[in-house]
């Protein structure tokens, strides 16, 4: 089996979205992964970025990352986060298209986390079916996030973020009226420095399909 990503250009709202994809044979589901800021250079070739698809695929998903608009090769310019949700609406669909059938699976890092819970709120009122949302490190005291209301969440919080505040983040998962989980990662900073083992331990069980075993 190739794990070999592919580079191809999807269609977005403000043009093309370049965007790595693989196709996982007999995936059992689909994931796709949201950058950090685009104005802080944040990209899909970011490493936590990276480790999320790595995780992924090492769970047997078929993955999609992409650059946001203005992003690396793809058009457009920043578009305040509204713009970027719609880019990862884009995605979404176009990884539906590639892989009917398929639950989807949203996973995020700092502000891509942010656009990732707001995509899948929209995603899930539109009738497609989410397996689960990752949000790592969301900026909540920048961004509003409207979550589904269905679909499982996951929060991943370094402990020792100096970009996000992390009890800002715990106050805002405390207000949540949405089961969800908090996961803390001690001695971690944002870009989860020498953590980056660790934050795959954690996610691939999570990763699996709901109800399997292990």
């Amino acid at each position: 089996m190739s794990t070999r990503e592919i580079p191809l250009f999807i269609d977005g709202p403000e043009g093309p979205l370049e965007a790595l994809h693989l196709d996982t044979p007999d995936a059992v589901g689909v994931a796709l992964i949201c950058h950090p800021h685009p104005l802080f250079a944040g990209t899909m070739q970011n490493k936590v970025v990276a480790t999320l698809q790595r995780i992924a695929r090492d769970a047997g998903y078929a993955t999609l990352r992409f650059n946001f608009r203005g992003v690396g090769q793809s058009a457009g310019g920043y578009g305040e986060g509204r713009g970027e949700i719609d880019d990862a609406l884009a995605a979404a669909r176009w990884l539906g298209e590639r892989h009917p059938g398929l639950p989807l699976t949203l996973m995020g890092f700092s502000f891509g986390s942010c656009v990732a819970g707001n995509a899948a709120a929209r995603l899930e009122s539109d009738g497609v079916a989410l397996r689960r949302l990752f949000m790592l490190a969301p900026p909540v005291e920048r961004f509003d996030v409207e979550l589904p209301v269905d679909c499982p969440l996951t929060v991943v919080q370094p402990e020792d973020d100096e970009v996000v505040t992390p009890a800002r983040v715990y106050a805002w998962s405390e207000s949540l009226d949405k089961p969800h989980e908090l996961l803390r990662v001690p001695a971690c900073s944002h870009f989860f420095h020498g953590k980056l083992i660790e934050l795959k331990e954690l996610l691939q069980p999570r990763l699996a399909p709901i109800g399997a075993a292990g």
